[in-house]
């Protein structure tokens, strides 16, 4: 499984759109759940490791795959600044972990916001 961005970078008003390739290698019919999270590598104020910022459910027949695509824009990467009271994105590098659950990272990838 690997993790494709369809831009490197961002600005503040555009999106990134990040796909994978799922693949049911089983000999039954069954579904995944891909799962986005993103972490801001250097943020002002601590955050969370990762955080959950889009999900699709896919259902594969044995052997089959499927694309996965999500699409996130500004707001998936802002937080609240509580000196500010407003919501910030805070230019910068960041990384997608993407898998079927928090503990279950299979691929990643970076870019930049602008």
């Amino acid at each position: 499984m690997e993790v494709k961005a369809d831009k490197s970078e961002m600005t503040a008003d555009d999106t990134i759109t990040f796909t994978v390739n799922v693949k049911n290698t089983g000999k039954v019919d069954g579904a995944e759940v891909v799962q986005l999270y993103v972490s801001d590598l250097k943020s002002s104020l601590p955050r969370p490791l990762k955080e959950l910022k889009g999900f699709d459910k896919v259902f594969l027949k044995a052997g089959e795959s499927k694309d996965v695509t999500i699409t996130i824009d500004q707001s998936a990467l802002s937080f609240f600044d509580p000196v500010k009271h407003d919501w910030v994105a805070e230019p910068g590098e960041f990384e997608v972990l993407v898998g079927s659950s928090s503990s279950d990272i299979r691929t990643t990838a970076k870019f930049t916001l602008r």
